[in-house]
């Protein structure tokens, strides 16, 4: 893996590799001619709760908001209607409406008012999960090179008009499985058209973009063992987020089949027993979304896999399936799993095969 990285960083330049979940941003510096361990790493709060915190300020201040800039995570959105409660107005642009709801109408069911330009006696916030210039100042105090490359995750339910979300993400998976099944592919340059999150990530970044749901999986597969592991049977992977729990099926380095709730939502018993009735394909989309969860999607059976019970965890509360299966971190570095599988991903597609 070593070798992969830095044949492809002597040719990109310095990386920053970032996935941006509920709780946290997490974030490496890749630089050639550095030894892994030694590239800088960040875990710092999400963008979200960034703009969550300045919002709060704002209303004990009795300020009015304007919020503009481009669609992003929706954590803010517990601080926005705090504000409003409060009886302070919260405007916004068309554009930065995207972050509370993908249609104007249901924006405006929340309480927000529109105006492109702000009112008078507000304060303007921006919205957006990539800050050039945030990024710029701490590289430039801590004595590091800007990057010549950005590769970015953040989970996107997508605008699927009257489709509900939820299930429409799941029916994107669901395709994904049977038309691409390879999680290195999931990394693009070119997000689908109606992953507008990405799109506008991808816009600020300049880069490739990926779900979180791919940056975890990417993560695990770039640790040797699990990726030698799934050549010979299948493997289950299991990522616990601070927001969600993600859990895919590999086999021989595809995905057969894909799982998502939401943390909190599920106790440790009942997350195995999911992960039990997903492993044999007994686990229904629908009974996935009657609990408060994502669902499931699942691609062709494959009888050589066996039933995918080597299982791998990682993600911040894996400590919930402590005892169930092996926890995994490429270099040690759980944090920073999903930042890892966006350079692994990456730069394993686009390092010259006689060269790999």
């Amino acid at each position: 893996m070593d070798d992969v990285f830095q044949r492809f960083l002597r040719k990109s330049g310095p990386v920053l590799c970032l996935d941006i979940g509920s709780g946290t941003q997490d974030a490496l510096l890749a630089r050639a001619g550095v030894a892994v361990e030694n590239w800088p790493r960040f875990v710092l709060p999400a963008p979200a709760l960034g703009v969550a915190q300045r919002i709060r300020e704002l209303t004990l201040l009795k300020r009015g908001v304007w919020l503009y800039g481009a669609n992003m995570g929706g954590g803010f959105m517990p601080a926005v209607k705090a504000c409003i409660a409060s009886g302070r107005s919260v405007y916004t642009t068309l554009s930065a409406s995207k972050a509370i709801n993908n249609s104007p109408q249901g924006a405006s069911e929340t309480g927000v008012q529109f105006s492109e330009d702000c009112p008078e006696g507000c304060v303007p916030v921006c919205l957006g999960d990539y800050a050039p210039q945030f990024w710029d100042s701490l590289f430039r105090s801590c004595g590091l090179p800007q990057p010549h490359l950005v590769l970015a995750a953040a989970q996107d339910h997508g605008d699927h008009g009257r489709s509900g979300n939820r299930k429409a993400r799941m029916a994107s998976f669901a395709k994904l499985l049977k038309t691409n099944p390879s999680p290195l592919t999931w990394l693009s340059a070119s997000p689908a058209p109606e992953m507008t999150r990405l799109a506008s990530l991808r816009q600020a970044t300049g880069g490739p973009v990926a779900d979180t749901a791919c940056a975890a999986l990417l993560g695990a597969l770039a640790e040797p063992q699990v990726m030698q592991r799934c050549f010979r049977q299948g493997v289950t992977i299991v990522n616990v987020g601070n927001g969600h729990v993600f859990a895919a099926l590999v086999y021989k380095g595809l995905v057969r089949g894909i799982y998502e709730h939401h943390t909190d939502l599920r106790t440790r018993d009942e997350l195995i027993d999911d992960l039990k009735e997903f492993r044999r394909f007994f686990l229904p989309a629908e009974k996935v979304l009657a609990s408060g969860g994502h669902g499931t999607a699942y691609g062709a059976p494959c009888e050589d896999a066996g039933g995918f019970e080597p299982t791998y965890v990682l993600g911040p509360r894996r400590a919930v399936l402590s005892g169930y299966g092996k926890f995994v971190a490429p270099y040690g570095e759980m944090m920073t799993a999903g930042a890892m599988g966006l350079l692994w991903g990456w730069a394993v597609m686009h390092v010259q095969p006689e060269t790999r």
